[in-house]
């Protein structure tokens, strides 16, 4: 079995990011592995462990800066890496960016695609299930149990109301990982960090993939984001003065009248 990775490098969760010209300023900013894509990969290494998988390859859409992270979670265990970059892809929506993926794996052929619920920077969580659309292939999202096993799939899921839904199906299909569905995320060993070195990281731009430049990028985005600020500043605190009868109706008719909340 041969498993996909969609990964996706974010701004690191202890980056301070800064909002100048209405923009988010990333020069900055330190990178890392999407939170829920680790655990979409990890989740894969166990299968090639327990001999379910015999190769993971991790796809993102990305320039070269991107390279690190790939080199990380190859060293981890994954097996190669594939970078789908083109100037046509700059400015993609997540539309645009599951027309990119769906085209890389139509190019893998993999039996299986694993990857975050959603990705920590813009916490959208639209692309898994926009790609498996593209595919036609069967999904599941938000899942913190997986077996796989003889070309099917069972997926466990949480659903509203503290319950869980268990889906079956056969492969390929597309899964998002939730947390939960490892137990815990394997460090890179200096074994793995070495032999990462020589692991291949292919590139496949627009062409390549048979995309048309015209059905990604910003010209083909149907949502844009105009601007970025900062939240407003928090409202000084008020002090209600008198007996407490008479802060009780002060306090109502502020809730009421105000703050617009009962």
């Amino acid at each position: 079995m041969k498993i996909g990775i969609c990964m996706k490098q974010v701004p690191a969760s202890d980056t301070r990011l800064k909002i100048v010209d209405n923009k988010v300023a990333l020069e900055d900013a330190k990178w890392e592995i999407s939170a829920y894509d680790e655990f979409a990969l990890e989740r894969a290494l166990v299968a090639k462990d327990e001999g379910v998988a015999k190769e993971v390859v991790l796809v993102t859409v990305a320039g070269a800066d991107a390279d690190g992270r790939l080199r990380e979670a190859l060293a981890r265990g994954a097996d190669r890496g594939v970078r789908l970059d083109d100037p046509a892809f700059q400015g993609s929506d997540s539309l645009g960016i599951a027309r990119v993926l769906a085209a890389g794996i139509k190019a893998e052929a993999f039996d299986l695609v694993l990857m975050g619920k959603q990705a920590i920077d813009d916490d959208e969580a639209q692309v898994p299930a926009m790609v498996a659309e593209l595919l036609g292939w069967p999904q599941v999202t938000v899942v913190d149990k997986l077996e796989i096993k003889d070309g099917a799939f069972k997926a466990w899921r949480r659903a509203s109301g503290g319950t869980r839904e268990i889906v079956e199906g056969k492969l390929p299909a597309v899964i998002s990982c939730e947390k939960g569905i490892v137990e815990k995320i394997r460090y890179s060993s200096l074994k793995g960090i070495m032999l990462a070195k020589s692991k291949k990281i292919a590139v496949q731009n627009a062409a390549g993939l048979g995309i048309d430049p015209a059905t990604v990028g910003a010209g083909a985005a149907l949502v844009t984001n105009d601007a970025y600020g900062l939240p407003p500043a928090r409202p000084s605190g008020r002090i209600l003065e008198g007996d407490s009868a008479t802060r009780v109706k002060e306090l109502v008719r502020l809730l009421r009248q105000e703050a617009k909340v009962i």
